[in-house]
């Protein structure tokens, strides 16, 4: 605290005069910086606010981006589970097919083998014939 000195009619008038101008322009500069930093933490609130806003959105775009990776995931693992079942069809049908083709290749094969057994019996039955029909020649002559 200041003191001040005294005169005839009380305190110096300059000294106070003084102090009261010191006081003064210190209060009106206390007023203006409090007046700036309110203005400062109006503007600071403000970009905080924008800045939230901004965070929600973002983690609004994030839980959107999660749901559709899982979508995208649950709908690739369907279509890979479709694409496995198609396979395994279309195997045991190959599969399938091979071994009725097989099949009837035996079958084939088995139809050849009478055939020629067959067709050997004729052919000496043939020959025999034609060796008895020379063995007969041979001897009327």
């Amino acid at each position: 605290m200041r003191k001040f000195s005294t005169s005839i009619n009380g305190y110096s008038k300059l000294e106070v005069n003084s102090f009261v101008n010191e006081v003064t322009k210190e209060s009106e500069s206390m007023f203006t910086k409090l007046k700036n930093q309110d203005e400062e933490i109006k503007n600071l609130k403000k970009e905080l606010e924008k800045y939230q806003n901004m965070e929600n959105t973002l983690n609004r775009a994030l839980v959107v981006a999660e749901d559709a990776s899982n979508q995208i995931k649950r709908v690739a693992r369907d279509e890979a589970r479709g694409v496995i079942e198609d396979a395994k069809r279309n195997a045991s049908r190959i599969v399938n097919d091979a071994l009725l083709k097989a099949d009837k290749i035996e079958q084939d094969a088995q139809t050849l083998k009478r055939r020629v057994v067959i067709f050997k019996r004729r052919l000496r039955s043939v020959v025999d014939e034609q060796i008895e029909f020379i063995d007969s020649i041979n001897e009327d002559y």
